[in-house]
């Protein structure tokens, strides 16, 4: 999060001065990021508009810049954007589809965290980050490199929100339910699997500082736990990851972040693998 030197601030011409701007100008009061402004409309002239903003930002003492673009869809502008500017941060304001919408058309949200090769962070709620819970969501018990690197980042990123908002760090990791027919007797029964998850839990504690009261390992579905234990504990932020196969199309993300997305109350951070963001990045650059 301290590397960031661009972001990305997705703004609505009807709210302006709406969420996602707020908790950028969070952001970028600490690691002093440039705020560069987007309006993705090709309807309608947002020009006077955005200088106005950019202007009122830059008298609060924030480099701002702003432009109003449109290309094909929301996300594929947001992104276009992104790699022009060079933007290491995309906010965006998050806007529940209803049912219907959602069966027929994939959001632009999902789309945009599918294919964004940077992180996104969606807004969902007006509550401050201010000395809240930031909550990470980790798989402890995949261990390969992969994971391991992915396991770094998302709980660099969300120690970095929690030390520039005074919070409190908290991580939740899954492990599944018992299988009676697993061969080996320690995946038949819950105690054994949670004490299996919790001894490999001890090198993960030992090398980020997570003690066992901010250390939530719970029985079932990730898509199900994660937005329980950021409800549990009013959590402001959550902070989950995604490895993908860059052999599929655009990279696509797992689809843990999607289902979330609409039951976390949180606000949303997601992040993927380096070779991930490198592969959409060179898709990025090609279109």
């Amino acid at each position: 999060m301290q590397a960031i030197r661009s972001i990305l601030v997705v703004v609505d011409p009807n709210q302006p001065e709406g969420l996602a701007l707020k908790r950028a100008k969070l952001i970028a009061k600490v690691t002093q990021s440039h705020l560069h402004l987007l309006v993705s409309d090709k309807r309608g002239d947002h020009a006077a508009q955005l200088n106005d903003l950019a202007e009122s930002l830059r008298q609060e003492g924030y480099s701002a810049s702003g432009r109003q673009a449109w290309k094909d869809n929301l996300h594929g502008t947001i992104i276009a954007e992104q790699q022009a500017e060079g933007c290491g941060l995309v906010v965006k304001q998050h806007v529940s589809d209803n049912p219907l919408k959602k069966a027929l058309l994939t959001p632009d949200d999902w789309k945009l965290l599918r294919y964004c090769p940077v992180p996104v962070l969606l807004v969902k709620n007006t509550e401050p980050w201010v000395n809240g819970n930031i909550l990470a969501a980790v798989d402890v018990g995949n261990s390969d490199s992969e994971h391991r690197t992915l396991h770094s980042t998302i709980v660099s990123h969300a120690h970095d929100i929690a030390n520039l908002t005074h919070g409190t760090l908290h991580v939740i990791t899954a492990h599944p339910s018992p299988m009676l027919s697993a061969a080996d007797p320690t995946f038949q029964l819950s105690e054994t699997i949670e004490a299996r998850y919790r001894e490999a839990c001890k090198a993960f504690q030992a090398e980020y500082g997570i003690d066992n009261e901010r250390l939530h390992v719970e029985e079932g579905p990730a898509d199900v736990l994660i937005p329980r234990a950021a409800n549990n504990l009013k959590a402001v932020v959550t902070v989950i990851g995604t490895v993908a196969r860059t052999g599929l199309s655009g990279a696509l993300i797992g689809n843990t972040a999607e289902v979330v997305l609409d039951t976390l109350e949180s606000d949303i951070l997601v992040l993927k693998p380096d070779d991930i963001a490198a592969h959409l990045e060179e898709l990025a650059t090609q279109g």
